[in-house]
Parts: structure tokens; sequence; C-alpha cells
């Protein structure tokens, strides 16, 4: 059995290496009906082979984090423009000595928004000491959207508390590499969103959402309404930094117009300090 299977992996390695020459050298990657159909990027990037690829990037995440034993995790979403604190006042200082009232704009704002920054990073080391030496089935670990930011808080602040944590980035154009706080071992990159935030889903049994704009806004409401509707479980939600949201967002507006239930407001809670925020999952599931 053990014959077999080197055979098969030096086999599979081997149709792989082939490929690699062949891009090394140069050569133009053209369709070959020879080639192994895994080991065939053209075939695989078809729009007809789509189905394999959403298979795959549900696939890869799923297995990773069994083996590391990832069952449950506290997502953690806000803006990827936000700095620490220390950052921040370098940025603002740079943009005072250029003169450019805009640059000093948004440098102003980073740096009287440092504090989300540190508050999540704290929030992430309050999981990790959470769960530092209990059973696997009882340990919970942070999972971000990979980048920097808010979710490059949460992870430094789990790999500071002792924990791993999981970072699900996206490719972009604009993103960065996955910020170097996850766990190597755990930091996976999808081309669909859709995959993605099915991943966030998968393992979280609560979501706390810092400031942030169109994407923070996008899986928020994504994850509201899949508990609105009972297509997920119901989880604690947290809105971090009460003043943002309710400036941002007229929630009471929605019952008013009738769009929604006033049930519905009992979905999420708010929170402004990161204790607050770990109390309110504690005690959602009498930890």
């Amino acid at each position: 059995m053990s014959t077999h299977h080197n055979l098969h992996d030096r086999r599979l390695a081997d149709a792989w290496a082939t490929l690699k020459s062949h891009a090394d050298a140069g050569l133009p990657l053209d369709p070959d009906a020879s080639r192994l159909a895994f080991a065939d990027p053209e075939f695989l990037l078809r729009r007809e082979t789509r189905g394999i690829r959403f298979q795959l990037e549900l696939l890869k995440p799923d297995l990773e984090q069994q083996a590391h034993g990832i069952e449950n995790t506290i997502v953690v979403f806000g803006s990827a423009r936000l700095r620490d604190t220390e950052r921040s006042e370098a940025l603002l200082q740079e943009a005072e000595a250029s003169g450019d009232q805009a640059r000093i704009a948004r440098a102003r704002a980073l740096a009287r928004n440092a504090h989300y920054y540190e508050k999540a990073r704290a929030f992430g080391r309050l999981v990790a000491e959470y769960s530092a030496g209990r059973a696997p089935h009882d340990m919970l670990f942070v999972c971000t959207g990979g980048g920097p930011g808010i979710m490059e808080a949460a992870n430094r602040g789990a790999q500071e508390g002792g924990g791993i944590s999981v970072g699900l980035s996206i490719a972009l154009p604009m993103e960065e590499d996955a910020n170097p706080y996850v766990t190597p071992a755990l930091s996976f990159k999808f081309h669909y969103f859709a995959l993605r935030k099915m991943h966030f889903m998968m393992r979280a049994k609560a979501l706390v959402a810092f400031p942030g704009g169109f994407g923070t806004l996008d899986e928020l409401f994504e994850v509201i309404t899949l508990v609105q509707t009972r297509k997920a479980r119901q989880v604690p939600i947290v809105l971090f930094g009460t003043d943002y949201w309710r400036r941002l967002l007229n929630f009471e507006l929605l019952v008013e117009e009738g769009v929604i239930s006033p049930a519905d407001l009992e979905l999420f809670q708010f929170a402004d300090e990161p204790q607050a925020a770990w109390d309110l999952i504690r005690g959602f599931y009498e930890l």
C-alpha cells in the first residue's frame, strides 16, 4: 500500500514538474490535449470547469482546518484601512508635512480611528487566551479576512495570546498579501467571494463587526440575513463601536417602515470594549 501511494504521489509530482519547467522556460502554455487534466491550467480555467474550481475552493480550506483541529471560530470583520496607533501617528505626521489637505484629512481619520485596531487586537488576544489548554472541541479560534487593518489586528492579538488563527483572503488587484499574523498553514486565498463567505460561516460561533466600508457591510448583512431567514443557526452578532454603527445605519427606520420586524433588532448587539464583546459571546454560550 505504501509503495502504491509513493508511486501515485511521484506521478502527480512529475506532472506538475513538467508543467512548471515548461513555464520556467518561458514557453507559452498553449492548449495541449495530451496534458493531464488536473495539470492543465487552460482546461481548469474554462467557463465549463467553474464548478470544479468551486469544489476545490470549498475543499482545500475545509480539509486543512480539519487537520489543525479548527472546529469553532470567532469571525472578525472590519476595515482593511485602519492602522495601529503608532503607524497612524506616523502617517499623520507625513501628511501634515506634505501640506496636502486631502491627505491630511484621510490621515486624521485614520489616527482618530486607530483605537479600533488596538481594541480588535485586544479582542483577538482574549479569544486565544480563553482557548489555551482547552480540549480541541472547546477551543475558539479567531478567523478574519486575512488582510491588513482590523483583520491584521485580530490575528495579531491571537498570536500574542499564544493561539493560532485563520485568514481567508481574497485575490483582488488592490489587495496585499495576507497579514503576517495569520498562522501560515491556515492562510487561504480565494477567487470566489461566495466560497469565502461560506467558509466564514461554516465554523462561526460568533461574528464581531468592527467599523468598515463596503466589504464589511456586505459580509455583515449576509450573516444577518442568513440568521434572520434561518438559513444559518443563530450566533452572537456584535457590532463593535456603537456610535459608528448608529450613525451609519438607522436600524429603527427599517422597523418604522415595516421592512423588518421589531424582533429582528435582537439579532445583533453593540459593544465598545473588547471585554464587553467577549462577555456577550461567553454569555450566549454560557462559557
